[in-house]
Order: C-alpha cells, then structure tokens, then sequence
C-alpha cells in the first residue's frame, strides 16, 4: 500500500495468477480498508492491480475447487462480508480497473464508490461456464447497476464487456483511458475527494447507500438531517468562510480542533 496527499493506494498483489483472490487476499483488503477508516487522515482510497493484464480475475479457482458447501458457504460468506465492508466505506474507494476484472474481481469493482477503466479493461460474470454462479454479491449489485435484463444477459452468457461498453452502461464514472493514464486520473480524481470535507464526504456516502433501498421520503428526510448537521458543523464554518475569504479550507485544522475539545470534554 502507498499513501500520498491523504490518498492510500492499494495494489491487489498476486500477478502470478492474475490477482486472484483468496481468503488471505479478501481478509487483509478487509482488514486494511477498516484501518484507513479509522486513521483519520486518509481520504479516499485507490484499488487496482498489480501488473498490466489483470485488475482481478476473480475468486481463486484452485482453492474453490477443494472446498465442500461448508467450506464454500464460509469462504462466500466472508467475501461478501469483506465486500460490504468496502460499499460502506465512510472514505470512498475507486477502482482502478487496468484489466480483466471478472467474476469476483467485477464484483469487486462493483462494491467500490464507482469505478475507472483503461481501454484494456474487460469485465464479466463467467461463473455460469464453470458450473457455478456469482457469489460475491454480483447477482445484486449488477442488478442496481445496470438493469436486470442486462445483468441476467451477462450472466447467463458469460460474456465480457469492452471498456468502451462498460462506460456506455455506467460501469465507469469517464470514458476509459490508457493503461499509462489510468492510475494518474484515478490518484487525481482521489486527490479531488480528498480536498473536500471529510464529514460531508462520508455523509453523502451514507446517503447514497440509503437511497439503495430505501423509499424516496424516507431519503429525503434522511438527506434533510445530514445536510443541517453538516450546516451546523464545523467544516461547513470553515468551508463557507474559506470561500468568502478566497482561500483554501483548512479542513485538517478543523477536525483537530474538535478532536482536542471532544479530548478535554472528556477528561
């Protein structure tokens, strides 16, 4: 993992095979995301793959060929657990997608903020050719992301989406770009994030994942609470007085100073 300018970049690190993912994998990515979660310097935060081939492809078939339905049931379970994790994020968290992502490397990507892709990037569901069936949350989050008759299309045929598609179906937030590009956008785009104020940021997080599922009123009131907290909060103070002051919020400083008077209140 590298860190710079409040943004942590995480490289998924088994080339060898293609950055598959196994539970050692899926437990330390869990494990690192919770610890940038709490650190209270970081940002926003930057996934991709190491190597040029692949950002992930998936579950590790040669340790899920050895498992029964109990070993699986558990391996399934934790990777969905680790993946939710990574949804609720309060920092977000982009996908650099700088090759194959497929099967639970999509599903991956898809638990992420939202995703970036070089024009080499594929993406696709092709567990249905092996016997099996997506089981890291794709049959749901496919679903939201692109429509039903879209996913089940993928799904059922295996096939793999081109960047260029990918994009067109909003599996991408900007149109793809070189392999050479694609972390410099992804890091500049994290470095955008990271200027912002962290507590909206992590509210407009927690907003957008209760529009999930939530009816629209039950958001809207939602929406309406986070908002006045933010109005009524510190970093708004210091974000609308930086702008009226034509200079760059201090957010840093603000979050100390109510870091040492929530320390005193305490003592």
């Amino acid at each position: 993992m590298e860190s710079r300018k409040k943004v942590s970049l995480i490289h998924i690190n088994r080339p060898q095979v293609h950055n598959a993912l196994n539970a050692e994998l899926l437990a330390q990515l869990g494990t690192t995301i919770g610890d940038l979660n709490s650190d209270g310097s970081t940002r926003a935060v930057v996934i991709t793959g190491t190597g040029t081939k692949a950002f992930s492809a998936g579950a590790d078939l040669e340790a899920l060929s050895a498992m029964d339905v109990h070993e699986a049931h558990l391996f399934l379970q934790s990777g969905q657990e680790i993946l939710r994790r990574i949804e609720q994020s309060g920092i977000p968290v982009i996908a650099a997608v700088n090759g194959v992502a497929l099967g639970g490397g999509f599903e991956l990507a898809l638990a992420c903020s939202f995703a970036l892709l070089s024009t080499s990037a594929s993406l696709g569901l092709p567990e249905a050719g092996l016997g099996l069936m997506p089981g890291f949350g794709g049959t749901q989050r496919l679903v939201r992301a692109v429509g039903p008759a879209v996913a089940r299309y993928l799904m059922l045929t295996g096939r793999r989406v081109d960047a260029e598609r990918a994009y067109r179906l909003g599996l991408s937030v900007l149109p793809p770009v070189t392999a050479e590009e694609l972390l410099p956008t992804a890091l500049t785009v994290a470095e955008e994030i990271a200027k912002c104020g962290p507590q909206a940021c992590r509210s407009i997080l927690r907003a957008v994942e209760h529009a999930q599922d939530a009816p629209l009123e039950t958001g809207l009131a939602y929406e309406t609470t986070l908002a006045a907290m933010a109005v009524g909060g510190p970093q708004s103070t210091e974000g609308i007085g930086a702008f009226l002051g034509r200079r760059t919020p201090d957010f840093d400083a603000v979050s100390a100073a109510h870091q040492s008077h929530a320390r005193r209140e305490s003592a």
